[in-house]
């Protein structure tokens, strides 16, 4: 199975048992999240981009996953990613280096799976 598909089937599985326990305010703070990244002032495209610099300079792998899926669908091309990664990684510092190789990784899946 695909990095991809694992990680996007786990992350639903995960997220629907989270929404079935019914805590109100957990639920809540995931819709608000779901609603922040509709367009609005700011283009999908680049709220997708401020998402995937935030997640990683905070350095969250599965973050970083999602937000690079999703730079990938709304157009975000291989140059601007790596302007990306240079504002990440002047930000966040060297630390934001591994996270970074493992992003690119991502990416370069996301390719080889869009042209099969």
């Amino acid at each position: 199975m695909s990095q991809v598909k694992e990680f996007n089937e786990y992350r639903s599985m995960m997220n629907e048992k989270m929404a079935s326990h019914g805590h109100k305010n957990l639920n809540r703070f995931f819709n608000l999240d779901t609603n922040a990244y509709k367009p609005g002032a700011l283009d999908v495209k680049t709220k997708e981009l401020l998402g995937l610099v935030s997640s990683m300079v905070l350095r969250c792998d599965d973050c970083i996953r999602y937000h690079i899926e999703t730079c990938f669908q709304t157009g975000v091309t291989k140059d601007e990613l790596f302007d990306l990664f240079m504002v990440a990684n002047l930000v966040g510092g060297s630390i934001c280096i591994p996270h970074t190789r493992r992003a690119l990784e991502f990416w370069e899946v996301l390719e080889e799976e869009s042209h099969d």
